[in-house]
């Protein structure tokens, strides 16, 4: 009895993998890293593991030098942003966007294929700044690896797979646009921390980033929450998830804010 439960159990997870895997949007499935949940699955669970083993085998070494590597990392991702700022704003300018509720083209068409590839790209970044992570361990800055960092990189990678992966244009696209421009600031800032102390005089908006970063997750929240009332066509599915997601990261970000900067004041 057991073994049949066991069978018809595995069944119903070959469905459903199957399912995942033929109910996406045809143009982006032969891209890197979007067919399959397999790949970024691996690449989450590595992450996983380095957070684990990476301050351990860190302990009794020295903190490793990588400034010259951090300068180039920080203003190659401030150029990614900038580029991909740019592709979201242009694409959905000369594609007409709809600011309240835009369907996801799934065409051929060049407009649409060009806001597919921009979304992949912005994917695609949410991989690579899995980074910032491996780059704090090797300079033994383990205080920087806190719930809110660890969460807000590992789950980035899998909702924007599932946003290449079945909704690549439409609505998101205000997501991407938003984040990249903060992104521009924000590896800027880091950018000019890198250089060294000398900078630390003109670095006195770090606050003002973390702002910022709230204001996203707010417009987000309030753009999503319109179209899940509103008659869009556009998942609801989708919707619900960064309905919840934006509120989880406002949840975060403000305990951040008041402990990094408003709780100070009051014990200082």
């Amino acid at each position: 009895m057991k073994g049949v439960q066991s069978l018809a159990l595995w069944q119903k997870i070959q469905l459903l993998y199957q399912r995942i895997l033929d109910n996406g949007d045809k143009r982006t499935d032969g891209w890197l890293l979007v067919y399959s949940p397999v790949p970024i699955g691996c690449i989450f669970l590595c992450y996983l593991l380095i957070i684990w083993a990476g301050p351990k085998l860190m302990a009794k070494r020295q903190p490793v030098n990588l400034k010259p590597v951090l300068i180039v990392y920080n203003f190659a991702m401030v150029c990614l942003s900038a580029y991909m700022f740019y592709e979201f704003t242009a694409s959905s300018w000369l594609a007409r966007y709809s600011l309240l509720c835009q369907p996801v083209d799934y065409s051929d068409s060049p407009p649409a294929m060009r806001m597919a590839r921009v979304c992949w790209w912005f994917y695609f970044s949410k991989v690579i700044e899995l980074s910032d992570t491996i780059f704090f361990i090797l300079r033994k800055k383990n205080g920087q690896l806190t719930f809110l960092h660890i969460y807000h990189h590992a789950t980035m990678i899998f909702n924007w797979w599932a946003g290449v992966k079945y909704v690549a244009g439409g609505q998101s696209f205000l997501i991407g646009l938003i984040n990249s421009l903060v992104h521009v600031l924000m590896y800027l800032y880091y950018g000019l921390a890198a250089l060294g102390p000398s900078m630390t005089k003109y670095l006195w908006w770090k606050r003002y980033l973390t702002s910022l970063q709230l204001l996203q997750f707010f417009i987000v929240t309030l753009h999503t929450t319109y179209n899940l009332f509103a008659d869009c066509d556009f998942p609801d599915s989708m919707n619900v998830v960064v309905f919840a997601y934006s509120l989880s990261l406002i949840a975060l970000f403000s305990n951040f804010y008041y402990r990094s900067y408003l709780d100070k004041k009051k014990t200082t």
